[in-house]
């Protein structure tokens, strides 16, 4: 079995507790404007040519698991040592779950934790693969306007479910809001998202200030970057973000 990925990065600090190795899958359903990571979106190899080295660098190749396995398994001590583990990412990993399923059930036998990032776009079925081995998921949730996420592909109907069931069957959920500069940011949008979450159970909220770190792979793609003078937020407008969403969950700022 292979599985479509993208590219793995060692020593990763930002894709969930402890020292992680991340493996990026290819090939995303939803299309996010102000996404940061657009080589993975299709599920087809990209090359980025970066204009100003001359520097170019492909994505994307179809890896057998027990080759994966045994490249992340490398840093074990790592892992164990700071209480990390692997995480799938994407693009979404949930399109290939039943590789995500069987690359989990590896590692969990050599004891290695996976956590999946998911947007939860997907029929709930997908996860039946993943749930004997994966106990903790990064769930981004985009707005609570159903028509906004009808306009970047998703269904809020499936996600907002998904997540609730996820929640009720006792996994660990850290919901994950990309704060998107009129998009989902006004007070109203933050209380309507926290409605949303606190129908689905929800104890975990991971706020993700918008930057433009992915500009620069949009140029090596000759894509256009629909966010490219967008600025990011001011401390003090994250903060109070923040604090909409601290009266209701636990909350941190990614």
């Amino acid at each position: 079995m292979k599985l479509n990925v993208s590219c793995i990065q060692r020593f990763s600090t930002g894709d969930g507790p402890g020292i992680r190795t991340t493996v990026f899958l290819k090939g995303c359903n939803l299309r996010c404007p102000w996404c940061h990571n657009p080589e993975n979106v299709l599920p087809e190899p990209q090359t980025l040519i970066y204009k100003s080295s001359n520097k170019s660098v492909t994505y994307g190749k179809m890896m057998n698991i027990d080759d994966i396995v045994n490249d992340v398994v490398e840093d074990i001590d790592f892992y164990k040592q700071s209480g990390g583990g692997v995480t799938l990412s994407g693009g979404e990993p949930m399109l290939q779950a039943e590789a995500a399923g069987e690359l989990s059930r590896k590692l969990k036998q050599k004891g290695v934790d996976t956590l999946i990032d998911t947007a939860g776009c997907v029929p709930f079925k997908n996860f039946y693969h993943v749930l004997d081995f994966v106990d903790t998921y990064y769930f981004d949730y985009k707005t609570a306007d159903a028509e906004e996420y009808k306009t970047i592909n998703g269904d809020k109907t499936v996600v907002l479910e998904n997540l609730k069931k996820l929640v009720h069957i006792g996994k660990n959920i850290h919901a994950r809001i990309p704060l998107i500069p009129d998009f989902n940011t006004s007070e109203k949008d933050c209380e309507n998202i926290c409605r949303d979450l606190l129908y689905a159970g929800v104890k975990y909220v991971d706020l993700l200030p918008f930057h433009r770190l992915g500009l620069s792979k949009y140029d090596a793609l000759s894509l256009d970057y629909a966010y490219k003078n967008t600025q990011p937020q001011s401390r003090e407008e994250i903060e109070k973000i923040k604090k909409i969403y601290e009266k209701y969950f636990i909350t941190a700022v990614e």
